[in-house]
């Protein structure tokens, strides 16, 4: 991503954390910020294509982190 946008701040932090037990809360943050920066498109201009091409990249990305963060609760309740 070449642009620096809002919600990207999130959206690194939930990427970078390490602390397994906090990933959910950071992606459900991200999530948020991403789905109100949807709805500010849909209410003007529908946001640069860039954008919503990042927003959609980086909403698969947080879904597969949410697995990996959801196999990784499930190893540690075993």
């Amino acid at each position: 991503m070449n642009a620096e946008y809002d919600w990207e701040k999130l959206y690194h932090n939930a990427v970078l954390e390490t602390d397994w037990s906090r990933i959910e809360e950071r992606i459900e943050a991200t999530e948020v910020a991403m789905q109100g920066r949807l709805h500010e498109f849909s209410l003007n201009h529908g946001g640069t294509p860039e954008e919503n091409k990042a927003i959609a990249r980086a909403l698969d990305r947080l879904e597969i982190l949410r697995r990996e963060a959801t196999a990784w609760q499930a190893k540690r309740a075993v």
